[in-house]
């Protein structure tokens, strides 16, 4: 018989930032989109996956803003 596979899970480990060290990110990721879309218009870009990863880790990344901002309103009140 077969030996059953293992599976390993490849969620990132869940680091713990600041709201500013996710606006400096945030604005790292945005420039790098732009950059990738340019390189995609003038036909540089090798792999155009890229924009749509970077597109949906700034969505997460904003999301992750979102959250930090909530409960920090929630514990000053």
């Amino acid at each position: 018989m077969a030996t059953p596979k293992k599976t390993t899970s490849t969620k990132k480990a869940v680091e713990v930032k600041s709201v500013a060290d996710m606006l400096k990110q945030l604005a790292e990721m945005q420039q790098d989109l732009m950059t990738s879309r340019r390189s995609h218009r003038a036909g540089e870009l090798v792999n155009p996956r890229v924009l749509s990863t970077l597109r949906k880790d700034i969505a997460r990344l904003m999301t992750a803003i979102r959250a930090a901002e909530i409960s920090a309103d929630k514990e000053s009140k």
